[in-house]
């Protein structure tokens, strides 16, 4: 249960949110927005904005011409006499997964071909407007994103790592927890030489993957010895992949109250670095060093879902902060169907000083779907894969 509702909440807050941003962006430009919808079809309740008004609809199924079909069971006016309306329908659908805006005069994932020029359409405005409403989902992500981080920052605090070399917690399934380390202990020895700080530690341990070490630990004023084999954790770095020994220890970590300047720091590092993995990520899997394999999609996020919201607020509002990072970047890709590959082909079209033929548009976005279609099914097939192994 936790992972459904998990789920709903981080893409439901997130696709709003990028689809908020495009729609503020094509208002703030003029361009007519026929429909803004928190979810995807069906509608279950809409407001329309009209002259003199709303107009109010409540769908279901009702039995029509012989036969049940989605249509509105409820309509009710609600009258403000001299009110102008811009038409657009606010819809919460059926599905509460995302959303999406249809604007007026664009070629998106509808195919809808009817365009007039006219002057609130999205065709008919100059190249920056359309770059704006086009980026503004992306923006808003990383706004998303930033602002997340540095709540969590703020209300957290500083974190400030006790250079003494006391365990305060044991990793799960770790040489540490298996050898009969506890919490407290001080480990003051490794192979006979003497540890005085954290720092002494880590750089002792990670220079031996998989090895067998000795360990003198301080528990009670009483010194144990105790022999212990290191794993490993491979960690990306500039040059590629390097792998670190560990046994599982962390350190104590003490949070001070921070500045609202502090948390906006916070803030935008971690953004910052959030797109930074993505893009080592993506060298990674240039360089051989990662595959398509280790890319995970829907149920790979609604297992991380459910696990952070178990976990408490913070590990759950981080992934969400973590995804929205993703989302951002990998919509700004200039592949065809994303808002990356919209903005790509208005600058074609101002580098050329002409629009594409709709025929070429139309194209476009067909082989940009097509290679959508096909990564989802690749990361939908590692998913399931894990599933079963």
């Amino acid at each position: 249960m936790t992972i459904i509702w998990a789920t709903i909440l981080i893409l439901g807050v997130l696709i709003t949110i990028h689809e908020l941003g495009h729609f503020i962006a094509a208002r703030s430009v003029g361009i007519r927005v026929e429909r803004f919808s928190i979810g995807i079809p069906p509608r279950f309740v809409s407001l329309t904005s009209t002259n003199d008004g709303w107009l109010f609809c409540l769908f279901f199924y009702k039995r029509s011409h012989g036969r049940l079909s989605w249509q509105p069971v409820f309509k009710k006016m609600i009258s403000k006499p001299g009110r102008i309306g811009s038409k657009t329908e606010y819809v919460i659908a059926l599905l509460p997964l995302g959303g999406y805006v249809k604007m007026a005069g664009i070629i998106d994932e509808s195919m809808d071909t009817e365009i007039n020029y006219e002057d609130d359409e999205f065709m008919s405005k100059p190249l920056w407007a359309k770059l704006w409403v086009m980026s503004a989902g992306v923006i808003m992500n990383t706004i998303l994103a930033f602002a997340i981080f540095s709540a969590i920052g703020y209300t957290q605090g500083m974190p400030e790592v006790s250079d003494e070399p006391i365990v305060a917690e044991l990793q799960p399934d770790m040489p540490a927890m298996a050898a009969g380390i506890q919490p407290g202990d001080q480990i003051i020895s490794i192979n006979g030489k003497p540890i005085n700080t954290w720092s002494d530690l880590t750089k002792s341990i990670h220079t031996q993957p998989n090895t067998d070490i000795s360990l003198t630990i301080l528990r009670d004023d009483v010194q144990i010895k105790m022999d212990i084999t290191t794993s490993f954790m491979p960690v990306p770095t500039a040059a590629g992949m390097d792998t670190l020994g560990a046994i599982g220890i962390i350190p104590e970590v003490f949070y001070r109250d921070m500045t609202i300047g502090e948390a906006f720091n916070i803030g935008w590092l971690r953004t910052e670095g959030s797109f930074g993995m993505i893009i080592m990520s993506l060298k990674m899997l240039g360089s051989g060093g990662a595959s398509m394999s280790d890319f995970g999609g829907p149920i790979m996020i609604a297992q991380l879902a459910g696990q952070t919201a178990e976990a408490g607020w913070v590990p759950f509002l981080t992934f969400m902060a973590l995804i929205s990072v993703n989302l951002a970047f990998i919509n700004i890709l200039p592949i065809p169907g994303l808002d990356g590959g919209h903005i790509m082909i208005h600058l074609i079209e101002g580098i050329l000083r002409r629009p594409l033929t709709m025929k070429a548009r139309i194209t476009i976005q067909q082989i940009g779907m097509a290679f959508l279609l096909m990564l989802m099914v690749t990361v939908v097939f590692n998913d399931i894969s894990r599933l079963f192994n």
